[in-house]
């Protein structure tokens, strides 16, 4: 072990790189989780909404889609984020704009 703290270039050209791969891999898995919630909040639309503004089941579904997907899943689907991704598909309806607006 000494050998290797006497070798700081190697040790600092190791930590880079796997700093470097965190980094990149925290990107992705950030674009994956936008497409999920993007495509969640286009589920909502397009199934429950009919594709309108404003659906008129109201906040009952939302109240249950969060229920059971907190249920599965755990965290990040109270009924304000599950809002929050149906927003986001709205506002960015095509998926290519989202990525390209927010790399």
């Amino acid at each position: 072990m000494d050998d290797l703290k006497n070798n700081h270039s190697m040790l600092d050209e190791i930590k880079k790189v796997l700093s470097d791969t965190r980094g990149r891999a925290a990107v992705q898995v950030n674009m994956e989780l936008l497409t999920a919630y993007w495509n969640i909040g286009r589920i909502i639309v397009e199934h429950e909404q009919e594709s309108q503004e404003r659906a008129a089941y109201g906040r009952q579904t939302l109240q249950q889609l969060s229920k059971e997907l907190t249920k599965e899943f755990g965290k990040g689907f109270s009924v304000s984020n599950i809002q929050f991704m149906r927003r986001f598909y709205q506002n960015y309806e095509i998926q290519q704009t989202v990525s390209v607006k927010l790399s």
